[in-house]
């Protein structure tokens, strides 16, 4: 797979001073490189940050009668709203982001309910123990999946078969249901995962030369930031696992190949969506102008 169907450049643009210069010194034009892969990495986080930010924000400040949760879900909202209205998110990001919102709120009513976390404080939107506002930390991850998408022009030579893909994804999500009465297949996954994937490479552009990286490293860098993200957000009090009932501690290494193989599900679902909406722009104007 190596075209996105989508000919949307980068927004907002790359600042002059960090564009790449015809001879510059090698060691400046890498540094301004690595400046120019923090911008767009930056701004591909921008909901993911105000989440946590919300949340923070929201540890600090209570609002008399609106519980913390119900209240950062109308943050949650209203940015989704805000980053919608001004186009920083296209509609079909939008339905991603809403497709994943769906699946993590599914996934957290089957944890929760088998003890694996809990969210400890009250709420008028929480549901079979699940705040509302969960769905959207996973939804995070896909806007950052679909900003990054856009704004390094990523490309996948090497892309497997979509069975192989489909295949693949509903192993993987449902191996996080199935764990709870068979055993865990986690190990046998990646395994499929190194296979299915040996061949694919991840390009990307920073601020004019094309990189690349072999595909799973990605997977593995990505679950790493994320694994980072939910020390936070437990820190944060967002929710608790049974080990930080007593007080605060690190999430377990184990969650980091957990959050691997959801990455690998988040862009899969990705990337044969947009696939899709790419063939079926082909097929509905053949003959662009």
């Amino acid at each position: 797979m190596s075209e996105t169907g989508e000919s949307t450049p980068p927004w907002p643009r790359l600042p002059h001073v960090l564009r790449r210069r015809d001879g510059e010194l090698r060691l400046l034009a890498a540094i301004r490189e690595l400046h120019a892969f923090a911008w767009h990495e930056g701004w591909s986080c921008l909901f993911a940050v105000t989440v946590f930010a919300a949340l923070g924000l929201t540890q600090a400040v209570r609002v008399p009668g609106l519980p913390r949760y119900d209240l950062m879900l109308l943050i949650c909202v209203a940015t989704q709203a805000l980053l919608l209205l001004t186009r920083w998110e296209t509609r079909d990001e939008f339905k991603v982001i809403c497709m994943f919102h769906a699946i993590g709120v599914g996934l957290e009513w089957f944890k929760v309910s088998h003890g694996s976390w809990v969210y400890p404080e009250d709420a008028y939107s929480k549901i079979c123990g699940v705040p509302l506002y969960a769905g959207f930390m996973y939804a995070s991850v896909a806007s950052f999946m679909c900003q990054a998408w856009r704004r390094h022009d990523l490309r996948y030579p090497g892309w497997p078969p979509a069975w192989q893909c489909f295949l693949l994804i509903v192993v993987i999500y449902g191996n996080f249901f199935t764990n709870r009465w068979l055993p865990d297949a986690r190990w046998l996954i990646f395994a499929a995962v190194l296979v299915v994937f040996r061949r694919t490479r991840v390009t990307f552009v920073n601020n004019g030369p094309r990189r690349w990286m072999p595909l799973v490293c990605a997977f593995a860098l990505i679950a790493f930031f994320v694994w980072m993200a939910e020390n936070i957000a437990s820190f944060l009090n967002a929710y608790r696992y049974p080990h930080q009932h007593v007080g605060w501690k690190a999430v377990p290494w184990q969650k980091w190949t957990s959050w691997n193989l959801l990455v690998i599900v988040s862009l899969v679902l990705i990337a044969q969506l947009k696939s899709l909406k790419h063939r079926r722009d082909q097929i509905s104007n053949p003959n662009p102008a």
